[in-house]
């Protein structure tokens, strides 16, 4: 293990924003990692995970700890009678197993194709879109446990999944590092689509009754129209994705925020909630697809992107965000909460840093 110092971070991510980490250390296996954690705990400083860089904005100040790049890689197939079990090391990339996964002839992942990042991260966030939940999927994940000081494995049923929301996340942050995750998945290659979208553009290219690998094809066509794709030539691809969670509100609440536009988007949930769209509530609240602030903006073809242009800073997008969530909840009442983790920040509020930037 090799402990590197100042080390410049903002290449790291997808954002392209951010100052240096004091320290880092590339762990290629969990050997690596536990060793890390080790030296963060004898030095006693402070740690973060880093994967793919594709959730994260860290400071102009940089962080002032260990970064440990988690670099690991693996991908084990054991075929069962009516399934399939893929175990996948924590720094294996997403996309490049969703793909393999959808040539295989596997469905249960297609749906999360073009997802910038690597597999640890999925189960921290509960990574969804159109439709599909990697919740849905695992079947376990094997952690290292800070406080017992030993690798374990936690069934699905342990993880406490949620909507963009995990265990890990939540109720227990900082506790485990992923070390990899385990995935159960269909065998007959069928998909069964459901988000509208999704389901109209593969109308369009007549495949009513699509495979997984047909899925995939739509899924990633949707995300490039998007710009929601990792391409260094897009002008509006330096982001992180979907920068605030798309709330989830009671019924009567949805419907009193929305009263003056019947034709709010909105979908109902499984417990009689109703989940909202971020990216309409920006978009009416006064933030249009390509506003600019600064060096910062939304991404011109979708409003829930948060962009840094030339020149930006972590403040700028910071700036925004901070706008942006104003204005939203002066107009809706709502609080967007954002996705990404911020590292190096003075403080939070809400999940997003204050207005005591560092």
């Amino acid at each position: 293990m090799r402990i590197q110092n100042q080390v410049p971070l903002a290449e790291c991510t997808t954002l392209g924003v951010g100052g240096r980490a004091e320290y880092l250390v590339e762990a290629t296996d969990e050997t690596e990692v536990v060793e890390a954690l080790d030296w963060a705990a004898r030095h006693q400083v402070p740690y973060r995970i880093l994967g793919g860089g594709s959730n994260v904005v860290i400071a102009d100040g940089g962080f002032d700890g260990l970064v440990i790049h988690v670099a690991s890689r693996g991908v084990v197939w054991d075929a069962r009678p009516d399934s399939v079990e893929v175990t996948a090391a924590a720094g294996e990339p997403w996309d490049s197993l969703v793909a393999e996964s959808v040539g295989r002839g596997y469905s249960g992942l297609e749906c999360l194709s073009g997802i910038p990042g690597q597999v640890g991260a999925t189960p921290i966030q509960n990574v969804g879109a159109y439709g599909q939940e990697v919740a849905a999927c695992i079947a376990r994940v094997r952690a290292f446990d800070r406080q017992l000081g030993q690798a374990i494995v936690l069934p699905a049923a342990d993880c406490d999944f949620d909507y963009r929301d995990s265990r890990f996340k939540s109720a227990e942050p900082g506790r485990f590092v992923v070390l990899s995750v385990t995935f159960q998945l269909g065998t007959d290659g069928c998909a069964h689509p459901c988000y509208p979208q999704l389901v109209r553009h593969l109308e369009a290219r007549g495949v009513p009754s699509p495979t997984a690998r047909e899925v995939r094809e739509s899924v990633l066509s949707i995300r490039r129209e998007k710009s929601m794709l990792a391409d260094p030539d897009d002008p509006n691809g330096r982001s992180c994705g979907s920068f605030f969670v798309n709330p989830v509100v009671s019924a009567e609440f949805a419907s009193r925020a929305t009263r003056d536009f019947p034709d709010a988007p909105s979908y109902p949930q499984p417990d009689g909630r109703v989940k909202l769209a971020a990216a309409w509530l920006i978009e009416q609240a006064g933030f249009p697809r390509g506003h600019r602030q600064g060096h910062a903006g939304l991404s011109a073809r979708h409003a829930l992107a948060l962009v840094a242009h030339a020149g930006a800073s972590a403040n700028d997008i910071v700036t925004l965000a901070r706008s942006i969530r104003a204005a939203v909840e002066a107009r809706f009442g709502i609080r967007l909460m954002p996705e990404p983790a911020f590292w190096g920040f003075a403080s939070l509020d809400d999940g997003l840093p204050d207005d005591r930037l560092a």
